[in-house]
C-alpha cells in the first residue's frame, strides 16, 4: 500500500534530548538535532521594546519555560530550531523544551521541530509520505489524538503510525519479546515487550537520565572551583605566532537558560569522554586516590577529573549519591523514592506473569544515549546476577556500535515501516476522515 520501491515512509523519533528523522529502510537517520528550541519575544525582533520591556519579555519567557503552554509560544515568539540556529547566541533567547517526562507539553514547539525535520533537513513534502512516529510508553490517548490531528490536518500525510519506543528498540535487535532499558536524555525507562506489545502495567521510570548526570557533573566541578565557560563567552586571538590569548566577551542580555544550554553541551562531552561505570558500588574512600584524567575545555583551560569519573555514572545505580553533590539539594526530596537501575529491572519483571519472567531475564536490551557509557552493560549484568533469582539466566545485550545504541528507536522504526507485512497496519487519511482521531487507538495499540 505505502511501502516497497515506490515511496519510502518517513520515520521521526522525537526524544527528550535529540530529534532523529530519516527514511524507512535506511541504517541511520539523515537528520539529528536538539529537541529544544531558542525562543525570542516578538517585540525584541521587531525592535519595539526598550531595556525594561525587554527584561520583562525575558522574564515572561523564563516563566513560560517553567510552565509551558502552546498558546504562550504561538505567535508571540520567534523560534529557532536546529543545531546551527541554537549554536548562535542571541540576546534574550530562551531555550525551551516541548517535553516534560517524555510527554509533549507544547505542541507549537513540536510542530516547529517536525517542520524543521521535514522541510529543512529531509526536504520532503509530507503530503507524499506516510509517517511513522515513535512515542513514549506513557503517552496518553489525548496526546496520540492530537498527534494524529496535526499530522493529517496540517501536514496532510497519506498515512500515520505511532509505535512505542520500547517496541521499536526490541524490533531493532530482531526480538519480539525483551526487556528494554532505555536511558535517554530526560529519563530512564524499563519496559517489558511481549510479542511486539508493551506490558504497560510493568513499565518503571526514573527521572535520572543523561541530562541529569550532566548537571550533576557540572555542579560537582563547580564545587571544586571549575566553571565551564560557554563558547560564546570568549574569543581567541593570536598575539604573536604560536602565542594565543583568550579574551573574555560580555553579553549582558544572554539568558540563564541559554547559558546553561551552552555549558551543558560542553559538560556532556566531558561526561562522554572521561566517565565510566565503576565495577562495584562507588565508595568515596576507595576512589579518593584514583589517577586524574585531563580534559581541555574550549577556552584552553585544562582541568583534572578524578573520582567524579566513576561517581557520576554510579548515580544510575545509587541515586542517593546525588545528595553528596553541592547544588543538587533540590533532588533530596524525591531521592528516597527514586530506584537504582537493577531495582527498576527486578521490579518491572516481577510485575509480569511468572511464565515470561525467565525469558525477560535472558533478553535485556540496553539502549539510549546514556547506554553508550563505558562499562555500563557489564555493571548492569553483574548487579542483576547478584539480585535476580538463582534460576534466572541473566543476559544483557547492548550493540557494540554506539550509533545503534543511540538511535535504536529510530532504527526499529526504519525496519518496521519498510516491511511488506506492515503495510496494511497504517492509519490512513481516509480512515481518519471517516472514523476521526480516536480511531488511532485501534490502529496503533
Amino acid at each position: 500500500m505505502y511501502g516497497g520501491d515506490e515511496v519510502s515512509a518517513i520515520v521521526i523519533d522525537l526524544g527528550s534530548h535529540t530529534c532523529k528523522a530519516g527514511y524507512a529502510g535506511e541504517d541511520a537517520p539523515k537528520a539529528v538535532f536538539p529537541s529544544v528550541v531558542g525562543a525570542i519575544d516578538q517585540m525584541d525582533i521587531d525592535g519595539h521594546g526598550d531595556g525594561e520591556e525587554n527584561l520583562g519579555a525575558a522574564a515572561e519567557l523564563q516563566n513560560n519555560a517553567k510552565n509551558l503552554d502552546s498558546d504562550k509560544t504561538k505567535g508571540k515568539c520567534k523560534l529557532y530550531v536546529g543545531s546551527q540556529s541554537l549554536g548562535y547566541r542571541r540576546d534574550y533567547m530562551e531555550v525551551l523544551s516541548p517535553l516534560k517526562n517524555g510527554v509533549v507539553v507544547d505542541w507549537n514547539i513540536v510542530d516547529n521541530i517536525w517542520d524543521h525535520a521535514l522541510r529543512d533537513c529531509l526536504l520532503v513534502d509530507p503530503k507524499e509520505r506516510p509517517m511513522l512516529l515513535s512515542e513514549p510508553c506513557n503517552n496518553t490517548q489525548e496526546q496520540r489524538e492530537r498527534t494524529a490531528e496535526l499530522m493529517f490536518e496540517k501536514y496532510k500525510v497519506p498515512a500515520l503510525f505511532l509505535a512505542k519506543n520500547a517496541v521499536l528498540t526490541s524490533f531493532a535487535s530482531g526480538r519480539a519479546t525483551s526487556l528494554v532499558i532505555d536511558s535517554g536524555g530526560g529519563s530512564t525507562t524499563v519496559a517489558p515487550v511481549l510479542d511486539g506489545y508493551v506490558l504497560q502495567k510493568a513499565v518503571t521510570t526514573s527521572p535520572i537520565g543523561g541530562e541529569f548526570l550532566t548537571d550533576c557533573l557540572m555542579k560537582s566541578l563547580e564545587g571544586k572551583g571549575i566553571t565551564i565557560k560557554p563558547r560564546y563567552a570568549f574569543k581567541k586571538k593570536e598575539i604573536r605566532p604560536g602565542n594565543i590569548q583568550t579574551v573574555n566577551l560580555d553579553f549582558p542580555h544572554t539568558t540563564e537558560s541559554y547559558k546553561l544550554y551552552s555549558q551543558r553541551v560542553i559538560a556532556s562531552d566531558i561526561k562522554e569522554c572521561v566517565c565510566r561505570a565503576p565495577d562495584s558500588p562507588y565508595d568515596e574512600s576507595s576512589y579518593s586516590n584514583i589517577p586524574m584524567t585531563s580534559y581541555e575545555l574550549p577556552d584552553g583551560q585544562i582541568i583534572e577529573i578524578g573520582s567524579d569519573r566513576f561517581k557520576i555514572p554510579d548515580i544510575l545505580f545509587n541515586p542517593s549519591l546525588v545528595q553528596t553533590i553541592p547544588g543538587m539539594e533540590s533532588f533530596a526530596e524525591i531521592a528516597p523514592s527514586v530506584r537504582g537501575l537493577p531495582k527498576m529491572v527486578i521490579d518491572s519483571i516481577n510485575k509480569c506473569d511468572v511464565d515470561i519472567r525467565r525469558e525477560l531475564f535472558g533478553s535485556i536490551m540496553l539502549t539510549g544515549g546514556t547506554a553508550s557509557m563505558q562499562q555500563l552493560k557489564e555493571r548492569v549484568e553483574k548487579e542483576l546476577l547478584e539480585e535476580s533469582p538463582q534460576a534466572a539466566r541473566v543476559k544483557v545485550f547492548a550493540s557494540g556500535n554506539a550509533t545503534e545504541r543511540r538511535f535504536s528507536v529510530w532504527i526499529g522504526g526504519s525496519i518496521l515501516a519498510s516491511l511488506g507485512s506492515f503495510q496494511q497496519m497504517w492509519f490512513s487519511k481516509s480512515e481518519y476522515e471517516e472514523q476521526g482521531a480516536s480511531y488511532i487507538q485501534r490502529k496503533c495499540p
